[in-house]
């Protein structure tokens, strides 16, 4: 079992990182695993866990992207590229969703739970099979600690294991997500850009970018690394400023801007581009290889 507090040896202070969410939520879980040394700080929305690191409240932010069951996490897109912060690595969290009801309670009392959206989505089948009503909560752990509060044996949540320990739930059911392989994958954000690593697995390289107002302007600006035998695993398109005729795009890519086939599909897609802006440089996580 994962510790839910590593306290600081006596006149020590650990350093803290931010995530979205209370105690006991998936980003919680996802600190305490992918950065045992530091101090996991709980923050109500993604803009506050953000600007808990831009203001030095904490040294890096845990930032949820996208789940493989439910796709990308809304509202992230717009918010990284005008964080001021930098992408330093990732995490992939294997996301085991648990149905946690008041002490002494059965699958059988339940009427209905509670969870994050994204959350919900990605456990339709048990929710389907049970004939339970949803309600979409802020946020997972929160969700589990209003049905502490209610003492209700009705009303159940769908969260991480752990929020059951925190918040004195029992577990009703384990494993209830709809897919065996189901992840969340994270950012990892610093004030600070580090391009020094080389990882062991090969690199990441993130940025955001508008394309020119001209034919065909997408086509040609992604050529370049085609033509370069750059491997993009990433590209999303969204609207920005409330208008349908502004459209940026996320995109990842293999490899390091130092590496020369990096560096020339950048130089072309700059060319094509009235804004192009790199978002990080990380190592590629060992899952990105075994999944």
């Amino acid at each position: 079992m994962t510790a839910l507090h590593r306290p600081s040896p006596k006149g020590v202070s650990m350093p803290r990182i931010a995530f979205q969410g209370e105690v006991g939520a998936y980003g919680h879980q996802a600190c305490l695993e992918a950065r045992p040394d530091f101090d996991p700080l709980p923050c109500p929305t993604f803009e506050d866990a953000l600007e808990a690191v831009r203001s030095g409240a904490a040294d890096l932010g845990m930032i949820a992207i996208e789940n493989s069951t439910y796709g990308r996490v809304a509202d992230v897109h717009q918010l990284l590229p005008e964080s001021g912060l930098h992408i330093v690595d990732e995490a992939f969290l294997r996301v085991r969703i648990s149905v946690l009801g008041v002490k002494g309670a059965r699958i059988e009392d339940l009427r209905r739970v509670r969870g994050m959206a994204i959350l919900l989505g990605q456990a339709r089948g048990f929710v389907r099979a049970h004939g339970l009503q949803t309600l979409a909560w802020s946020d997972n752990a929160a969700g589990a600690r209003e049905v502490a509060r209610l003492g209700d044996p009705s009303e159940g949540s769908l969260a991480p294991e752990i929020a059951a320990r925190v918040y004195g739930l029992d577990i009703l059911a384990s494993g209830v997500e709809d897919h065996e392989g189901n992840t969340t994958r994270f950012l990892i954000m610093s004030r600070e850009a580090d391009q020094s690593r080389r990882g062991d697995l090969g690199m990441m390289t993130s940025f955001v970018f508008r394309v020119r107002n001209i034919p065909a302007a997408l086509y040609k600006a992604l050529g370049g690394f085609a033509t370069n035998g750059v491997n993009m695993t990433k590209l999303e398109s969204y609207m920005v400023e409330g208008r349908f005729s502004a459209t940026q795009f996320y995109a990842e890519v293999e490899g390091h801007p130092e590496d020369a086939p990096v560096a020339r599909a950048l130089e072309e897609l700059h060319y094509f581009s009235d804004r192009l802006h790199l978002m990080g440089v990380f190592p590629a996580a060992r899952l990105r290889h075994e999944g």
